[in-house]
């Protein structure tokens, strides 16, 4: 072959190597076309042998009727919203109210005595009896200013879905203080609790008030932590891992409440039979999806450092950033950007290979 090669003219021997090249190139690319040719043929397989199953077994639901188990995970779902103060929660269930008759579920209040978010062990044996076992009330959506609770601590076989919105801390607290002054545009006439009271939130920080102190910050992480006395220890970080765990193994989804519309378009993506519509009805601006606290003043950079020099709000803020961290986690792979609009996106798996062969 070296001789040949001595032998051969340069310019032979390029039109040789150019012609094999090709011939590489074309080979390589037929190889391509029919491995993608054979993967189209497996995938229309297994379109043809899911229909046939499909088929198969919807006509045998319509020959035997659901049963009691099947109709229980189709009907019987209960979400439960155990939404923290003024991180856009009104907004959200009046989103929930608007959409209950047209999809079909229930939608209740959980309304506590002084709006204490801790039950008594008596009444949290009760809520999960009535919850789990009121099948006239499902499916079901409760809300309200309640901390976590463990369904699975009770003997309980089915656990309901857990959703949830956060805030940063510092602007909860904000509209929290002016709100139980003023009130807000939801309800103008209903007189609050601190009414009268003209003394801004900065002033309050600046004289160490009682209503603006750090241990007001302490709430998200109780709300997620649950009914642990822990949990309502001021500033424990037990109480912060404990949160943390039941964000990510307990609860469906939490948003956030600067990005609400991407948590009501991934609700609506992941439950329809609840959130079917709810995105458009939330981009439609009724007054009733944008409740907006009354006289609130931003407090200035001073007040804001002040806080958080405190230890309290560092733990508080870990757990804001961690749920944040975790919902655009979500979201980022839930949804996509086109053209400066978010599109959810479509299913992205498939099943093959499934054997018995459908007759």
């Amino acid at each position: 072959m070296g001789l040949f090669r001595i032998m051969m003219p340069p310019k032979l021997q390029l039109l040789v190597v150019l012609t094999f090249a090709v011939t590489m190139l074309f080979i390589e690319n037929q190889i391509q076309r029919l491995e993608e040719s054979r993967a189209k043929l497996e995938r229309a397989m297994v379109r043809r042998e899911l229909s046939a199953v499909e088929q198969q077994r919807h006509g045998e639901d319509s020959g035997r009727g659901f049963s009691e188990e099947e109709h229980e995970n189709v009907e019987d779902v209960v979400i439960i919203y155990n939404r923290v103060p003024k991180t856009a929660s009104t907004s959200f269930t009046n989103i929930a109210y608007d959409l209950c008759t047209k999809n079909h579920f229930h939608v209740l209040h959980i309304n506590t005595t002084k709006n204490n978010p801790v039950m008594s062990l008596q009444d949290q044996m009760r809520f999960v009896h009535n919850v789990t076992s009121w099948r006239g009330m499902k499916p079901g959506f409760y809300h309200g200013h309640v901390a976590y609770l463990d369904f699975s601590k009770y003997g309980i076989k089915g656990k309901p879905l857990y959703i949830n919105v956060v805030r940063d801390p510092i602007e909860r607290l904000v509209s929290y203080y002016y709100f139980l002054r003023f009130g807000d545009d939801y309800r103008p006439g209903l007189r609050r609790r601190k009414q009268g009271d003209k003394k801004t939130f900065d002033e309050c920080v600046s004289s160490s008030g009682p209503d603006c102190a750090p241990e007001k910050l302490w709430l998200q992480i109780p709300f997620f932590c649950g009914h642990h006395s822990e949990c309502w220890n001021v500033g424990s970080r037990w109480a912060l891992e404990q949160a943390k765990y039941n964000l990510v193994n307990e609860y469906l989804l939490v948003g956030v409440t600067e990005e609400l519309e991407d948590f009501i378009m991934i609700l609506e993506a992941t439950l329809p039979r609840f959130f079917k519509g709810a995105t458009d009805l939330y981009k439609s601006g009724k007054k009733s999806h944008l409740r907006k606290t009354t006289e609130k003043k931003l407090p200035t950079q001073e007040t804001i450092t002040k806080l958080q020099q405190s230890k309290i709000w560092k733990i508080e803020n870990e757990f804001y950033e961690f749920a944040l961290e975790q919902f655009q986690f979500v979201r980022a792979h839930a949804v996509r950007e086109k053209d400066g609009e978010l599109l959810v996106l479509p299913q992205s798996f498939f099943y093959e290979k499934i054997y018995p062969k459908a007759a």
